[in-house]
């Protein structure tokens, strides 16, 4: 893990991402990113609080200085120059993006990964089975994302944020069982059939071993790693990179390390892609 954070921004309306819910322990108290098992404090919240206190120390020189009438220099007074003030403060005309390229995983023995590890861009992707707009955006943009992975220009790597509680996090160990026996593109449509999330019964341990057998897996090898210790370890520690980085609604993204939040139409991940693409070329 990087030692240095940012938050990836993620819309809470509905229209392009969806707002986590305040999600429960599995012994049905209240849990989540700053509670629980993961019960550190989010690493963006100090960043944030010291961006809030400088702001203000620069607002409150700008005002002081503001009230003071500005000088003039002997020429200056008869040709109306007015001298630069000594309070001014140059702004940038725009805020650079933040590279988190370092959070690509780039592992050959990744399994919820798909394309060369060598690959020119990396997308890593913060979902949850349960966010009915990360059914959306893997129905909508997927299937093209998939295309420049074919093509050898992109590497996408999963991460299951799994918020939405113990369901989601069942299902995320599934997809990873499943991608054991070379089966995760299969078994992560099936989880999202026709972009749509499945109901909470239907990620039930029966369902999901039942939905293996579907797919046409080794139930009894999939049942065994659904439920394995370094099955459960893997999960785990995907979804805290995803609760450090403050993906707190899904999807959120990684593109060539700089955050996209939502599900976005294609074109917004295809633009981006594209440019990221010339870049490394160039």
């Amino acid at each position: 893990m990087a030692d240095s954070r940012t938050v990836l921004l993620a819309s809470g309306d509905g229209e392009i991402g969806e707002r986590m819910p305040d999600p429960q322990t599995t012994d049905g108290t209240p849990g989540g990113p700053t509670s629980g098992p993961r019960g550190e404090r989010p690493r963006w919240l100090v960043p944030v609080i010291i961006v809030a206190v400088v702001a203000l120390l620069i607002g409150a020189v700008l005002w002081i200085g503001g009230d003071d009438e500005p000088e003039r220099s002997g020429d200056s007074a008869t040709t109306g120059e007015v001298t630069e003030h000594p309070g001014a403060v140059e702004h940038p005309d725009e805020v650079a993006q933040p590279d988190l390229s370092d959070e690509e995983a780039r592992d050959p023995d990744d399994l919820l990964a798909e394309g060369p590890v060598d690959a020119p861009v990396a997308l890593v992707v913060f979902t949850d089975f349960q966010c009915p707009f990360c059914a959306q955006w893997s129905d909508d943009t997927l299937p093209t994302l998939r295309e420049y992975v074919d093509r050898g220009d992109l590497r996408i790597e999963w991460r299951d944020v799994n918020v939405y509680g113990e369901d989601s996090e069942r299902a995320a160990r599934a997809a990873l069982a499943a991608a054991k026996q070379d089966t995760l593109e299969e078994y992560h449509a099936a989880l999202f059939p026709d972009g749509e999330i499945r109901e909470p019964q239907e990620l039930s341990e029966g369902a999901l071993v039942d939905l293996a057998g579907e797919l046409g897996m080794d139930v009894d090898q999939f049942r065994e790693d659904l439920n394995s210790d370094e099955v459960a370890q893997t999960i785990d520690e995907n979804a805290q990179q995803g609760i450090e980085l403050g993906a707190m609604s899904t999807p959120a993204f990684l593109l060539d390390g700089t955050p996209l939040a939502g599900a976005q139409p294609t074109e917004v991940f295809t633009d981006a892609l594209d440019e990221a693409l010339a870049e490394a070329e160039g």
